[in-house]
């Protein structure tokens, strides 16, 4: 049962017709009618299912106007880059010792980072990290020897990108506390990110089958893109 304040929200947006994300935010912003800081997210249909093989897009953005969260970011490294990855602001930073907890199913983590020399002793504990989508990935930037710049990244505005079997993406531009300008640059970065991925892949058509934006707790609506990606 559709709560008072849900029912005072537009209704049938996803009948109307599509609008530039522009167009939209104010009409998300003013969805938010709750009491705490909404997010405003986007969800993407896209075309992996091709006939010769699988489109699968993972990757990272780092968002120029930040994710508004905060997260808890772990370090496995040698001790000689202990102290760097303490003072890039990791929560948990450890090495043999911290492997073995985390084996044990210690997870108080919400991103894992650690070095090359150290991902051997993590790559054994797929079954652990992998459901939980933890196990670092040098892809991803999680996987390097510049531990400074990989918790700067995870800390200040990273958010990674990855479709699920049926090719939804879901990801997070910010919050409705943030400006238009804020919410607009993380909106074009994923954009870009896409298209990127895009001319990675061989593909038949447009990778990106649809697009809509909402708030937390309001009402979808459909997304106009500027271009054919």
């Amino acid at each position: 049962m559709s709560s008072k304040r849900y029912k005072k929200l537009p209704e049938k947006t996803k009948d109307l017709n599509a609008e530039s994300i522009e167009k939209l935010l104010p009409e998300l912003k003013k969805n938010c009618t709750t009491k705490f800081d909404e997010s405003l997210d986007l969800s993407f249909q896209i075309n992996n299912k091709q006939k010769k093989s699988e489109v699968n897009i993972r990757t990272v953005v780092n968002l120029p106007g930040g994710t508004g969260k905060k997260v808890k970011v772990a370090v496995v490294c040698e001790d000689n880059k202990a102290q760097e990855a303490k003072d890039a602001g990791a929560d948990i930073v450890g090495g043999d010792e911290f492997v073995e907890q985390i084996k044990g199913g210690d997870l108080n983590f919400e991103k894992l980072i650690c070095t090359p020399g150290m991902m051997i002793k993590l790559s054994k504990l797929g079954k652990v990290l992998g459901p939980k989508g933890l196990m670092p990935n040098p892809k991803l930037g999680s996987v390097s020897e510049n531990i400074k710049q990989a918790v700067t990244d995870a800390k200040s505005g990273q958010v990674e990108i990855r479709n699920d079997k049926d090719g939804n993406i879901g990801v997070s531009i910010g919050k409705k506390s943030f400006s238009d300008d804020q919410l607009l640059k993380n909106y074009n970065a994923i954009i870009d990110a896409l298209e990127k991925e895009k001319s990675n892949n061989t593909l038949k058509g447009d990778l990106i089958k649809g697009v809509f934006a909402t708030s937390t707790m309001g009402v979808s609506y459909k997304v106009k893109l500027g271009k054919s990606i």
